[in-house]
């Protein structure tokens, strides 16, 4: 694993300077969109196999409602595409984007699919109330849970994360109630997101002792310009989770590839700005390769081996083609070197 360091010396600026010409001779032919049958790779230690590419169905700018049109086609796109993991959460439209998600899937295979939600520990907004704190007891998660399946249109899910800490809750109790949503058939496997690294320790040390079903796997915010959302207090990934993931076999969903946003065609940055650096060597990487920013965007987040799958947000079906395409890219060396030194310079 590469060590980032916040200042880079002039022989980093001299060795950029002479690789981005050279990615010329290096150009690849954009990745096919075909079904490849080896598309699939292992989630973590468990005996799922998922796409690199998660959907995710958070659709930020879209109606969540269950039978928009919008994201119906999106999903389908991806299903088209061959993408068979799939995120959601009971918080994404308090329920819109699972019943959208129920919709797209039903009348699939579904042990072709991979679903993935998430429970927030908190209440469902009503009237002028905001989402409250929920403590995360066993009555909570079977309950929410429950109606989570409800709404996807399926008896289990692969994989069910804490959406967010409950400070209210000890990580050992928890791991207690997803082990027990495991025990029920309810969920194949559970993890943890956007949590510490002490605290997925700890879950994990805990199951160990008590004879439960570890956590299986993370999600957390990662990219090119990114390791750490500004509003969270997670550590770096690099310095501090990818070493307990490797240690452990865990799974990682890396979301939020293009940084929210930043990353997204025709996004301009403050001229000399860092980000504008980094944009131009996207740029550049991209012309050279025949590519687009989504697509070395994501490309350079899988590149990491701890990562598993990238999980975006495509908002329209030309974006999942991006996206997908972005998960099939093979970087060269030299514009992998370019990118990295790009993102020190950044850090």
């Amino acid at each position: 694993m590469t060590t980032l360091s916040s200042q880079p010396s002039r022989r980093h600026f001299l060795q950029l300077a002479t690789t981005i010409p050279a990615l010329a001779a290096t150009r690849c032919a954009q990745p096919t969109l075909e079904k490849p049958d080896n598309h699939l790779v292992p989630f973590g230690s468990t005996d799922l196999r998922v796409s690199r590419l998660c959907q995710g169905t958070a659709f930020r700018q879209i109606d969540r409602a269950p039978d928009a049109p919008a994201g119906q086609a999106i999903l389908r796109r991806c299903l088209d595409l061959g993408v068979n993991f799939f995120d959601s959460s009971n918080a994404y439209g308090w329920g819109g984007a699972e019943m959208a998600l129920g919709l797209a899937i039903k009348g699939r295979p579904r042990d072709k699919l991979v679903i993935c939600t998430k429970v927030h520990p908190g209440s469902k907004p009503t009237g002028d109330e905001p989402s409250k704190p929920v403590a995360f007891t066993r009555e909570f998660a079977f309950q929410e849970c429950e109606a989570s399946l409800k709404r996807l249109g399926t008896d289990y899910v692969d994989l069910y994360l804490l959406h967010n800490p409950d400070e209210a809750t000890p990580i050992e109790q928890v791991a207690d109630t997803m082990d027990a949503l495991v025990k029920s058939g309810k969920v194949r496997y559970w993890g943890l997101s956007n949590h510490t690294p002490d605290a997925v320790r700890a879950a994990i040390n805990h199951a160990k002792k008590s004879g439960q079903t570890p956590p299986a796997g993370l999600q957390h915010y990662f990219n090119i310009i990114g390791r750490v959302a500004p509003e969270q207090t997670v550590p770096s990934l690099e310095q501090e989770m990818f070493p307990l993931i490797r240690e452990h076999k865990l799974g990682l969903q890396a979301f939020s590839p293009l940084a929210a946003g930043k990353l997204v065609p025709g996004h301009q940055a403050e001229p000399g700005s860092p980000l504008a650096d980094v944009l131009k060597v996207i740029d550049e990487v991209a012309g050279n390769l025949g590519a687009t920013r989504p697509q070395i965007a994501i490309a350079w987040v899988l590149t990491h081996p701890e990562v598993t799958a990238s999980l975006a947000g495509a908002e329209k079906p030309e974006h999942v083609d991006d996206n997908v395409a972005g998960s099939r890219l093979v970087l060269p060396s030299e514009a992998l070197t370019a990118l990295n030194e790009a993102s020190r310079r950044f850090m």
